[in-house]
């Protein structure tokens, strides 16, 4: 489809140099994980390819907080190609309410591409690429990798979520391991739960190898 390439090329174009966990190779993996799960879901095909490609073109943490930043975006690329007010509308919707943060806050619209591309999204955040994501984000903020002092906090509220400083490991604990409960959709429920089991799996070894097990 001619818009999704010239889509894809806007955002590469628009990533390039960003920060590793959240540049256009994790945009090509959300979208093929939308891809493969709107196979049965069987949401609005190009809804589904454009909010899984354009979700993260301005993301707010990197842009002051700008939660409007990216939408806005979004918007004014897709006008300058002659999408459909109402493709733009659902687009823009989508990109609002996609992050996990979104979801500690007030829920304002829900739809079935919303659920694909949501999903798609989450799986990029566990596994092994979650686990390489979380300490490449730590990394470039300059976080510790893990403090025994400092403990998860659980339930966290949407501003507090946003302006943690903790050790990368309680991301775990935060955000990651909470995430298979949270899919709405058969295929991503599927793919999450042995992720899941992955990240479990690497936490086991994480604390063996931080006590000096051999």
């Amino acid at each position: 489809m001619p818009i999704i390439d010239k889509t894809i090329a806007f955002v590469k174009a628009t990533l390039a140099g960003a920060e590793a966990g959240h540049d256009w190779f994790h945009i090509a993996r959300v979208y093929n994980n939308a891809k493969k799960i709107n196979e049965s879901e069987r949401g609005d095909e190009l809804i589904v390819l454009l909010a899984a490609l354009l979700h993260d073109i301005a993301d707010p943490k990197f842009n002051n907080g700008d939660e409007e930043i990216g939408p806005r975006m979004a918007s004014e690329f897709l006008n300058s190609i002659g999408v459909e007010d109402e493709i733009i509308d659902h687009v823009q919707q989508i990109i609002r309410n996609l992050s996990f943060k979104a979801s500690l806050g007030t829920i304002t619209f829900e739809s079935k591409e919303l659920n694909i591309v949501q999903d798609a999204d989450r799986l990029d955040a566990m596994g092994a690429i979650g686990i390489a994501r979380a300490f490449t984000y730590g990394g470039y903020k300059n976080r510790v990798l893990y403090d025994p002092e400092i403990a998860p906090k659980l339930h966290q509220t949407k501003e507090e979520y946003k302006n943690t400083t903790a050790p990368t490991i309680n991301h775990f604990y935060e955000k990651l391991l909470l995430l298979k409960d949270l899919m709405k959709t058969d295929t991503g429920k599927k793919i999450a739960s042995q992720r899941h089991d992955f990240m479990l799996t690497y936490l086991d070894q994480f604390y063996r190898e931080w006590k000096g097990a051999i």
